[in-house]
This record gives structure tokens, sequence and C-alpha cells, in this order.
């Protein structure tokens, strides 16, 4: 795995930290959970149906809370099974983090691991070269789908890795929130980066239709507190805005009008007011692909 391959997808550096904060602050992972915990029962006995073993295969799966999180379900609602899971991660790191979670969750012990430490792009160009047909019951893509170059192709190449009554499960920022809001406005300032452009769960939608792909939708409401983001001196303010926009150093790596403008665009149309807090929308949607 090159830092090249690393770098391109946004996990190298203060952007680690930058992300771990974010996770921590927002509270995003446990929406999800709650959204996995809602909706992944019912999908499972579908998916699970007729068969003897799952395969499942995370894509950008960082620091695996999530990914354990949906294994634990799969296990609670179809416990004579064995599952077995694959991990595309590119960050050593949030592997590491990952296999430590799994050595302090006994009820995973006996689930095998195959790691892949690489860019989801890497990974297909790798199953690509090996005509590897290797099939799986479940493969999720929390929070990813900015990191690639062709969002079509991607989607199209993973749906064909999809078992009988396999499912895709998508977890992506919703439309006309907070975040389409913002990068959407500010596109040509901010889509600079890691990511060279922005998609919401909306323009996700556009693509699966085109693709002629079966697909429910569920919304995840979320929201998070910004207000230090308004406060110059605040450095957990200003390491927030970092990652939001995904600068090194907010209030001098942009120009004062577009500092001001982001600012502006965060606090009117971004957010809401509640009890002398500024509320960011992080709303979710959640997706599941049908095979």
């Amino acid at each position: 795995m090159s830092s090249t391959e690393t770098s391109e997808a946004g996990y190298a550096g203060s952007y680690l930290q930058r992300f771990q904060n974010y996770l921590k602050v927002s509270g995003e992972q446990a929406a999800v959970c709650s959204c996995v915990t809602k909706v992944l029962p019912e999908e499972s006995k579908r998916i699970g149906s007729g068969k003897s073993q799952l395969e499942v295969l995370g894509l950008g799966s960082g620091g695996g809370e999530i990914d354990v999180h949906i294994l634990k379900t799969l296990q609670s609602v179809l416990p004579s099974l064995p599952i077995s899971a694959e991990v595309v991660e590119p960050s050593a790191d949030l592997t590491k983090n990952f296999q430590d979670l799994l050595a302090k969750t006994p009820s995973l012990t006996d689930v095998p691991f195959e790691w892949h430490t690489m860019t989801t792009v890497a990974y297909e160009k790798k199953v690509t070269a090996k005509k590897d047909n290797k099939k799986f019951d479940l493969i999720h893509m929390i929070q990813m789908l900015y990191y690639v170059d062709d969002y079509a192709a991607t989607l199209k190449f993973f749906h064909s890795l999809l078992k009988t009554n396999g499912r895709i499960l998508i977890i992506h920022e919703a439309a006309n929130g907070g975040w389409d809001i913002l990068w959407k406005t500010y596109r040509k300032t901010l889509c600079t980066n890691s990511i060279s452009d922005y998609l919401s769960a909306g323009d996700v939608k556009v693509h699966l239709d085109n693709l002629g792909l079966k697909y429910e939708e569920f919304v995840v409401p979320h929201a998070y507190d910004i207000t230090d983001c308004f406060d110059l001196n605040s450095q957990p303010g200003e390491l927030m805005l970092d990652f939001m926009t995904e600068q090194e150093h907010f209030h001098r790596s942009l120009t004062p009008e577009i500092r001001k403008g982001i600012l502006d665009l965060l606090r009117s149309k971004c957010s809401t007011e509640k009890e002398g807090k500024v509320m960011f929308n992080s709303n979710l949607s959640c997706l599941l692909v049908h095979a």
C-alpha cells in the first residue's frame, strides 16, 4: 500500500486527527448504528434465506465500529449461519483500531477476516486483474463514495459482486442537508483535495436509477453542535471547520471573503439555532440496493 494511495483516500496526516475528532463530537456513528438496528434485521432474513453461510464486504470501514455493529446484528438475527468478512480500508492506523476492537468483541472471535489495506479503487482493480468471482451477501459503503472517481462504474462493479438476495448498504449524506448545501455552494473552493467532486445521496440515487437498480431509502435524522465554529479563538471550532471544509487551518488557508461566506452559509442555511446552539443539519440517507 503506497502512501500515495492512502493520501488519495483522505486518510493521511492531520486528516486522520480531524476525522476522529469529528466522529467524537458529531455522534454520527451512533446515528448510523441506530439506522442499522432499525433496517438490517428484516433485511437479514431475506439476505440469509436458504443459505448456509454469509459473506460480508466492508468498503472504507475506518476503525470498524459500524462494521462490528453490522456483524453483531447479522449474528443476532441469523445465529445458525457462519459469517466471514472482508475489509477494505486504506488507513493502516484505522485498520489497527478495527483489529483492536475485534479483540474486545467476544462474539466475533470465530469470524474469519480478510484485510485489504488499500483504497476501494485499488481493490476493484485487484479483483478485476485476478478475475476473482467471489460474491457477497452484504456489501456496505458507509460515507465512502466521495473517494472514487467514477461513481456509476463503482456502483455497477460492486453490484455485480452480490449473491442472490444480496444487498448493498449505502449510508451517505442526505440531499438538501447541510453538507450538500455547503459543498455544492463552494464546490470550486472545497473540491480540491482528496474529494475532487461532491455528491449527496440524491446524486447517488440518480446513478442507481440510471443503472436500473432497485433500492429502498430510509432517512436518518441527525444534527450536531457547531457553535464553536463561530468563535475565532476556539481551537475545537477550527478543527471542526478544517474537517468540514477539508482545509488545513481554515482561518489561514482561505480568503477572508470565502471564510465569511462559508460561516454565514453554515449559520443561515445549513443549521438551525436552538437554545443558543447552532445545530448543523447532518441528516443521512440509508440506501438498500437489491441484487
